[in-house]
């Protein structure tokens, strides 16, 4: 039996292919998997370690932190701060950009992350993860700035993230399609899984908390009470929802199985214009969704050609399957048309699953 690529054979394989590689860029992606080996470690440990509950405050977001998210937020600093390959680095759990510490050399990639997705799950034992990206840092600066990382999702030079499960797995684009590496926990590394993922075009499968649905937009209810008419609604078929509230866990299940992902614009608090951060959420999982053959949307645009605004910018956000998430945008095209038709069905009406606002 042939032994499977490493992460870094896999790597270093991919950059060989360019002529002007420096190797650099393999540096830091090594980096950045031995910094989710570090974390898969620390969760794996759980309330062996004394690592649940919540920490003593809040994020620079006001929202609570759990303890677990200020130990991977300071692995992730630790690890990628001193190799050379970084320029700075911005976080969810840090309000301003983290520069390089000066006893350390710059480099010319700027790391965008969120150290522990879904931690509200960990005193639960469910799935959570780390998001990042890798976006380049223009010649000639050496003090990176907050203006730096503001890139649309296109200029991204790689996005990924490590799932820490049942196994610990590290999902890649480089720009070509996207991997999957599974930790084998025995010999400390992540070994090529999952060549070449793709999406379905078709599913018959969502997510979205539906707690919410009295502050969705239209085209949002009208999809959702399509899909919960079932065969004797205008799509035919029946469908099944989840929500994992973890969003990393929700894009794997998309990436292995297919499926749709929304966390839509709504009114539930105005001032914000979705739920997830643009920069180090929203950008890197749309770069994995449409590498695999998916799709991602804000409602009315792509969210790869946004213009980011600001490092904690939030942005609705609906990924996956091609075809579910091209209707949603249609949906919401007609809406703001003002012709969209929406179907109602008597689950929103008088025998309703949700309560009508």
């Amino acid at each position: 039996m042939p032994l499977k690529s490493t992460l870094t054979e896999f790597i270093i394989g991919e950059h060989r292919k360019y002529s002007q590689a420096t190797g650099g860029f393999t540096a830091l992606l090594n980096d950045i998997q031995l910094a989710c080996k570090r974390i898969a470690h620390l969760i794996g440990k759980g309330a062996l370690a004394g690592v649940h509950g919540a920490a003593a405050g809040e994020n620079v977001q006001g929202e609570r932190q759990m303890k677990l998210d200020v130990m991977a937020n300071d692995i992730f600093l630790r690890t990628n701060e001193w190799g050379g390959h970084l320029a700075a680095m911005v976080s969810e759990e840090l309000e301003a950009v983290c520069q390089i510490p000066a006893q350390y050399p710059r480099g010319r990639y700027l790391l965008a992350f969120d150290p522990l997705d879904g931690s509200s799950n960990i005193d639960v034992n469910v799935a959570v993860g780390s998001i990042f990206s890798v976006l380049r840092c223009a010649e000639g600066v050496t003090e990176a700035t907050a203006q730096d990382f503001l890139q649309p999702g296109t200029e991204q030079v790689c996005a990924g993230y490590a799932i820490y499960g049942p196994t610990t797995m590290l999902v890649l684009t480089l720009g070509h399609g996207v991997y999957g590496f599974t930790l084998d926990r025995e010999i400390g590394e992540f070994i090529l899984s999952h060549p070449d993922l793709r999406i379905p075009a078709e599913t018959s499968e969502f997510a979205i908390n539906a707690s919410n649905e009295r502050f969705w937009e239209p085209p949002v209810k009208r999809y959702i009470s399509e899909c919960l008419a079932g065969r004797s609604g205008p799509r035919g078929k029946d469908f099944n929802m989840r929500w994992i509230a973890s969003f990393v866990a929700e894009v794997h299940r998309i990436l292995m199985r297919g499926g749709l992902f929304m966390y839509p614009k709504d009114n539930k608090d105005p001032a914000k214009a979705g739920r997830l951060r643009l920069l180090y959420e929203a950008n890197p999982m749309a770069y994995l969704v449409e590498q695999a053959g998916g799709a991602a949307s804000t409602g009315r645009t792509r969210i790869l050609e946004a213009a980011p605004e600001g490092l904690h910018q939030r942005v609705p956000v609906i990924l996956g399957s091609k075809a579910e998430v091209e209707r949603i945008a249609r949906y919401h095209g007609e809406y703001d048309r003002g012709v969209d038709q929406p179907f109602t069905s008597p689950l929103f009406n008088t025998r309703s699953l949700f309560v009508q606002q």
